[in-house]
C-alpha cells in the first residue's frame, strides 16, 4: 500500500441538540380588588361596587390588609345623606370605619405585625374595600376563637357604649339606665357592658317583636316605644327616673331624657337617629330637630344637679381608642361581652343592608362581606 493510499481519519463534530426557544417573560396579571364607593349623597342608589386596579403598597408604619368583614353603623347611613360631619373627604370616597382581616404586607418600621396576623381596624373612613392599607397603629390584634364578623362588630358599638357608660356616665351598682334603640348594635353593647356592674336595672326601648332577644341580652324592663310613652313607662316602675340615659335620638326625646333623670344622673348625647326618616335627607325632619333641640344653661344645670354629656367617637385621640379596645378585648377573652351578630350581607348587597338598619330591622351588628350571600339569625 502506497504511502498515499494512508489518510488520516475524519473526526466527525459532535451533534448539538436543538435548543427550544425560551418563553417570553409573560406579564404579571394585574392585581385587582372590590370596593363600596359613595358617589354622592342621597338614597341607597348612592352607593356603588367598583373594581379597583393595582395593589395598595404600604408605607413606613402602614400594613396591608385582606377585608374578610366590615361593620355597618348609624354614622354610616347619616353619612349617605350627607349628615355626618367627619367623612374623610367629599364623595366619591369610600366609606366604612371598622373591618377584619388578615395582613398580607407590612410596611417599613412595622415590628409589631407579621404576615398572616389576623387584626382588628379602626378608620374615619376607606374600610369598605377588599385591600385596605392602614397605619400599624390604627390596627388591634384579634383574639383567639373570635371570627372575622365578631371582630368587626366590636369597634365603633363596643367602644361607644364603654366610654359612655364608664367614663361619662361613670355606672355603679344599684342604678338604673335608660337605653334607647337596645336591639341595634351599641344597645346590645351597653346592655352587656351594664351586666358587668352589680345589680343595674336596665329599661330598654325596642319593638315587641325584640323584646324576648333583648331580655336573654339583659334588659331588665323592655318598652315598646312604637305604642308606649317610654316616659309614662319607667316612672311606674321607677317613679324618681333613672340615673343615667343614653340618647342617640336628638330632638325631643333629648328633652324627655333629660326630664327623666334623678338628681346627680347623667345623660349622654351620641347621636341624631331621629333625622333618618327616609332614604334621602329629609328637611322636615331636620327643621323638627332644630325646633326641638334641647337647650340649657348653666344655672339650670346648677339647680337640677344634672350633667348633659356629649359623645363623638370621631373626635377621639388614637390613644384613647387603643386604651378601650385593649379593655375590651380582655373582657372579649373573659366571656364577659360578646357581639350579636344579625346578618351578612355581601358588598353587592349593600342597599339591601342599610335598609335592614335603617328600618329598625336588625337585632344587634349588620355585617358586610366583600364575597357572600345574605345570611340572618
Amino acid at each position: 500500500m502506497s504511502v498515499e493510499e494512508v489518510k488520516e481519519p475524519q473526526l466527525q463534530e459532535p451533534q448539538q441538540e436543538a435548543k427550544e426557544p425560551e418563553p417570553e417573560p409573560q406579564p404579571e396579571p394585574e392585581v385587582s380588588y372590590k370596593a363600596i364607593v359613595l358617589t354622592g349623597f342621597g338614597g341607597y342608589d348612592k352607593l356603588k361596587v367598583e373594581v379597583k386596579k393595582g395593589l395598595p403598597t404600604p408605607k413606613s408604619g402602614e400594613i396591608l390588609v385582606r377585608v374578610k368583614a366590615c361593620g355597618l353603623n348609624f354614622a354610616d347611613l347619616m353619612a349617605r345623606q350627607g349628615l355626618y360631619d367627619r367623612l374623610p373627604s367629599s364623595p366619591p370616597l369610600i366609606p366604612g370605619m371598622e373591618c377584619s382581616g388578615v395582613v398580607e404586607a407590612i410596611g417599613d418600621d412595622v415590628t409589631n405585625r407579621k404576615v398572616g396576623d389576623k387584626v382588628i381596624l379602626m378608620n374615619r373612613g376607606g374600610l369598605w374595600a377588599e385591600l385596605v392599607v392602614i397605619p400599624v397603629n390604627h390596627t388591634f390584634l384579634m383574639p383567639d376563637g373570635m371570627s372575622f364578623e365578631e371582630a368587626a362588630a366590636i369597634p365603633v358599638n363596643y367602644i361607644t357604649a364603654y366610654m359612655m357608660i364608664y367614663d361619662f356616665a361613670n355606672l355603679r351598682p344599684n342604678q338604673s339606665i335608660l337605653i334607647h334603640m337596645a336591639a341595634g348594635g351599641v344597645g346590645i353593647a351597653a346592655t352587656q357592658l351594664c351586666k358587668i356592674v352589680k345589680d343595674v336595672t336596665i329599661f330598654g326601648t325596642a319593638s315587641a317583636s325584640k323584646h324576648e332577644t333583648i331580655k336573654e341580652q339583659g334588659v331588665t324592663h323592655p318598652i315598646d316605644y312604637s305604642t308606649l310613652d317610654y316616659v309614662e313607662e319607667v316612672r311606674k316602675i321607677s317613679p324618681t327616673g333613672v340615673n343615667i340615659v343614653l340618647d342617640p335620638l336628638g330632638g325631643t326625646d333629648t328633652t324627655k331624657g333629660f326630664n327623666l333623670l334623678k338628681p346627680m344622673g347623667k345623660i349622654v348625647l351620641f347621636g341624631a337617629a331621629n333625622l333618618l326618616t327616609g332614604p334621602k335627607r329629609s328637611p322636615l325632619a331636620m327643621a323638627k330637630i332644630w325646633w326641638n333641640k334641647f337647650s340649657i344653661n348653666g344655672l339650670q344645670l346648677l339647680h337640677s344637679n344634672k350633667a348633659v354629656c356629649g359623645y363623638h367617637l370621631g373626635y377621639l385621640e388614637v390613644d384613647q381608642i387603643t386604651d378601650v379596645v385593649t379593655k375590651l378585648l380582655s373582657l372579649y377573652k373573659e366571656g364577659k361581652i360578646k357581639p350579636r351578630v344579625d346578618s351578612v350581607w355581601s358588598f353587592e348587597q349593600i342597599g339591601d343592608a342599610m335598609k335592614q338598619m335603617q328600618e329598625r330591622k336588625n337585632i344587634g351588628k349588620v355585617i358586610l362581606v366583600p364575597e357572600a350571600k345574605k345570611t340572618e339569625n
